[in-house]
């Protein structure tokens, strides 16, 4: 994996959330401030805060410095747009990487005019180091490529490297929508407890609670989720009666096969444009 203090100018262009979590995770890893130039033209006050804290500069467009990696960090519905500005800072050396949703390696490369780029698809765990993501690398990328592509991504967490393009409208569908379904589970589960009497401020905080324990455990224990749900469950028990609900035939399992598959088809609709 590349050397962050060595992988040369960096140039992130989208400094929203997902934006500020890499770079946070890049400068915490190595990478000099002096090799970060950040590209937003409606920065926020925690970008800004960023900013002052490191001694960046932020450009409302791309500058004229031709960038070692390239990392597309902005909305699927603008990136066109962007792209076309970004055409001239992207010399035959840079290397492109996106976390754009959906948005395929060839589109990405009629975009910006090269094939030395990396799409992946992070989630929002990312913001906090505990993130998952999935990338595939475009024709042009070699090696050196996929070292420093990696070297900044794992800055956010776990890295998954794919063969195939089209396994990232699954990635997307499971790991990077996942984090809402899960924070939708706390949702559910604390209304469930509103409806047995629970006060709502104490339903909330046993099932946020809960779910971070649980999550806590899962990466802790390297036992199978299987296994550890197994583990909590008594014969015939109160989870067992749960259990029977939530993976009946129309319990938890085949509502999650809608909402994954809902979500990759909508990933593939935004990969056409």
């Amino acid at each position: 994996m590349a050397n962050l203090r060595s992988i040369g100018p960096v140039m992130l262009v989208g400094a929203g959330k997902m934006g500020m979590a890499l770079a946070t995770g890049w400068l915490e890893a190595g990478l000099p401030p002096t090799n970060l130039v950040l590209v937003e033209p409606k920065p926020s006050e925690e970008t800004k805060a960023f900013a002052a804290e490191y001694d960046l500069k932020i450009y409302d467009h791309a500058v004229g410095l031709l960038p070692n990696v390239l990392v597309l960090a902005v909305k699927p519905q603008v990136i066109d747009e962007v792209m076309a500005s970004l055409v001239p800072v992207i010399g035959p050396q840079t290397l492109v990487v996106s976390i754009a949703a959906g948005i395929s390696l060839a589109r990405l490369a009629k975009g910006t005019g090269t094939d030395r780029m990396v799409r992946s698809m992070p989630n929002t765990p990312a913001q906090i180091g505990k993130g998952v993501t999935g990338v595939v690398a475009g024709a042009g990328v070699d090696q050196d490529g996929r070292s420093a592509a990696e070297a900044l991504l794992s800055a956010a967490g776990l890295v998954v490297w794919f063969d195939e393009e089209g396994d990232l409208d699954a990635v997307t569908a499971v790991s990077g929508s996942g984090p809402a379904y899960v924070f939708n589970l706390v949702e559910a589960l604390a209304a469930a407890g509103v409806a047995q009497g629970l006060d709502e401020h104490v339903a909330m905080v046993l099932a946020r609670q809960t779910v971070i324990g649980s999550a806590a455990l899962l990466e802790a224990d390297a036992a199978p989720a299987s296994v550890l749900r197994q583990n909590v469950t008594s014969p015939n028990g109160t989870t067992a009666a749960a259990l029977n609900v939530l993976m009946g035939e129309d319990g938890l399992t085949p509502l999650m096969d809608r909402a994954v598959d809902a979500a990759r088809k909508r990933s593939e609709e935004l990969g056409r444009g």
